[in-house]
């Protein structure tokens, strides 16, 4: 499996942006798709993550309301929609694939990671 994230960038507080994660070299419509971030200096925390077929999706209580995470399995590719960015939204942000569909946030359950990429959010 193979994950190329994009649509990172500057953006000021309040704006958004979406990302999108490419996956290749497996059936995208079988696995978990999720978003983690990472901040400097702090671990890499879970974001949102969806389901084989978009049907349901979960988020972390910080980005709940302003994130959506969203999937397209005809191009094999997820989304996260953000919105009123926030500057503690800066991290670099990483998609994730995973196999078994038991509801998880934790970074080690997840199988196939991408490079990540950067989201910063001015004041």
């Amino acid at each position: 499996v193979q994950l190329q994230a994009s649509g990172g960038g500057l953006v000021q507080a309040g704006g958004s942006l979406r990302l999108s994660c490419a996956f290749s070299g497996r059936t995208f419509s079988t696995y978990v798709m999720g978003w983690f971030r990472r901040a400097p200096g702090q671990e890499r925390e879970f974001v949102a993550a969806t389901n084989w077929g978009g049907s349901t999706t979960y988020a972390a209580d910080s980005v709940k309301g302003r994130f959506t995470i969203s999937r397209d399995n005809a191009k094999n590719t997820v989304y996260l929609q953000m919105n009123s960015l926030k500057p503690e939204d800066t991290a670099v942000y990483y998609c994730a694939a995973r196999k078994a569909v038991t509801r998880t946030t934790t970074p080690s359950s997840f199988d196939y990671w991408g490079q990540g990429t950067q989201v910063t959010v001015s004041s």
